[in-house]
């Protein structure tokens, strides 16, 4: 049911227990779709403590949830307040379905967790669906290996949910490269709902490569990237194996360390880099794109986002994934390298120093992505617009003027 008394509305939810993954997908979404569509508002449901430091355009804004962290045990805990991760639920949860209930979204687009952290926005769900709200699940291209993700959804039984609560089911990839759902007995009529969108195109920041590469080397570099950071220390650790090994490695490398890597890990390796001439780091940076556009090859662990700007950006990589907690960046790494657009290097947890040199001294001579064609690869944020602006209302009310 459409509203034709308001703007145009959607409220994306990102549960956000660690890392800058989910964060950063739905942050590209929501640049693309007010981009392209006058009158249409974004706000985006977060718990990322490191929201704040993204750039959001007009007519996109957030709300900051309290956040959690998930420790080694697989539980949860507060990420900054001291009290019993019960009772920050029960927050999160009524924050949720409050912003839900005022902002009144068109669209409510969900990603990743059908049900939320512990089912927290079942009941946003249950009271946006009444309202005549479009809610829409968003999965990445790979999910797990099948058999420890039909384990965990048999214990969070979402399927009830997708089955009467969901709209639809993107996929933002193809399925010819995955089916992030392989394995799980899903009814047909959850099946149809599924819609493959292609991988999401990244747009390159205003402030372009020149000024990056001015900024950090007079010439050609290679971009390492960790990602969030959180589990990027045998990546990081490798490459500086390689670089204090072998002096003639063709490029210098910017390591990018990620913002959730421990302090005291992040001095370490910074020490050694000190002591490199050819090596760089830093922190973090909001707009990698920029760094990776004026990178001539990128080595990353091959989290979703990083593959889209590998793509976007058509840059020769090296990808390192990890196998755990989940297989999604090796199934992901594997079948890219597979169809050949990229090259993966597994940790056989020696990380020889020889063996991460000899993929650096190789990497000019790899394929590019764009030689490997493949229709609608990134139709991505091209298809979710028009999925998204078929439900949106066609009349807008002109805002209203405040007297000053």
């Amino acid at each position: 049911m459409r509203k034709n008394t308001k703007n145009a509305r959607v409220l994306i939810y990102s549960h956000d227990t660690f890392g800058l993954g989910h964060l950063r997908r739905c942050h590209a979404i929501a640049r693309s779709l007010v981009a392209r569509r006058k009158g249409l508002s974004v706000l985006i449901l977060s718990g990322s403590p490191v929201i704040g430091s993204y750039d959001f355009r007009s007519r996109v804004d957030f709300v900051r949830i309290p956040g959690v962290i998930k420790r080694r045990n697989g539980e949860y805990s507060s990420l900054s307040l001291h009290i019993d991760i019960s009772e920050l639920l029960k927050m999160r949860a009524s924050i949720i379905q409050h912003t839900a209930k005022v902002f009144n979204p068109d669209v409510f687009l969900v990603d990743k967790e059908p049900l939320g952290l512990r089912g927290e926005i079942h009941q946003t769900l249950r009271m946006l669906k009444r309202a005549g709200t479009q809610c829409v699940l968003g999965l990445r291209d790979v999910m797990d290996d099948p058999t420890l993700l039909a384990r965990e959804w048999r214990r969070k039984n979402p399927v009830p949910a997708l089955r009467h609560l969901y709209d639809n089911i993107w996929v933002y990839g193809l399925r010819q490269i995955c089916d992030p759902l392989a394995g799980i007995g899903l009814p047909e009529v959850v099946r149809r709902k599924m819609t493959y969108t292609g991988y999401l195109r990244r747009n390159l920041p205003e402030r372009g490569d020149d000024a990056v590469s001015t900024r950090y080397f007079d010439g050609p570099y290679l971009l390492v990237t960790t990602g969030g950071g959180g589990d990027g220390e045998l990546l990081i650790d490798w490459v500086l194996r390689a670089y204090e090994a072998d002096r003639n490695i063709p490029y210098p490398a910017l390591l990018v360390f990620g913002p959730f890597m421990a302090p005291r890990r992040r001095e370490y390796f910074q020490k050694r880099v000190s002591r490199l001439a050819q090596v760089k780091a830093i922190t973090f940076d909001p707009e990698v794109e920029s760094l990776m556009a004026g990178a001539v090859g990128v080595v990353a662990m091959g989290g979703y986002n990083t593959f889209c700007e590998i793509l976007t950006l058509d840059k020769r990589a090296i990808i390192v994934p990890r196998k755990k907690p989940r297989m999604e960046q090796y199934i992901r790494a594997a079948r890219a390298q597979e169809l050949g657009l990229v090259k993966m290097l597994t940790d056989d947890g020696e990380r020889e120093p020889a063996r991460m040199a000899r993929a650096l001294h190789g990497l000019a001579a790899q394929n590019q992505p764009s030689d490997i064609v493949i229709p609608g690869l990134l139709d991505g944020l091209d298809n979710i617009y028009r999925m998204v602006d078929a439900w949106l209302p066609q009349t807008f009310v002109a805002p209203i003027r405040v007297a000053t």
